[in-house]
């Protein structure tokens, strides 16, 4: 299975550096519509409900302190299978032509992230996960 490196990489590949916050949303857009399209998760590394929209804290840590992403060292595009690559072609095709504000805004509104941060306080810190079965429940509702 691909590693969300991998995907990240595959991501900044496509569409050149971007900011932090989008290449995290694109990514966490990627997994979910891939759970709904191939009913299985891209990566295996969890998302979490942060105070900022979905985040993968495992990905955060490699960018952690930059707030443009260019590169991740750990990532290796090659890795993603055909299927997975039309996935994330997709999702880019969708959604890599909007602003990270943009992207952050709506996946604020979406009940993934709703519901995991149920019972936090608006703008308080977060680490519940944002599980695939949540993701493939809303996103194939749409």
């Amino acid at each position: 299975m691909a590693s969300v490196y991998d995907v990240a990489q595959y991501v900044l590949k496509k569409q050149g550096a971007m900011s932090a916050m989008k290449l995290q949303k694109l990514v966490y857009y990627s997994q979910a519509w891939h759970t709904v399209w191939a009913d299985k998760q891209l990566f295996k590394a969890s998302i979490e409900a942060w105070k900022d929209g979905p985040v993968c804290p495992d990905l955060w840590r490699e960018h952690a302190n930059q707030f443009r992403v260019a590169q991740i060292a750990k990532g290796d595009a090659g890795e993603l299978s055909a299927r997975k690559k039309r996935t994330v072609d997709q999702v880019l095709a969708f959604y890599g032509d909007h602003s990270a504000q943009w992207l952050s805004d709506l996946s604020h509104a979406e009940d993934p992230w709703l519901d995991a941060r149920t019972g936090t306080k608006a703008g308080a810190r977060s680490n519940a996960v944002i599980t695939p079965k949540a993701m493939q429940r809303y996103y194939a509702s749409l």
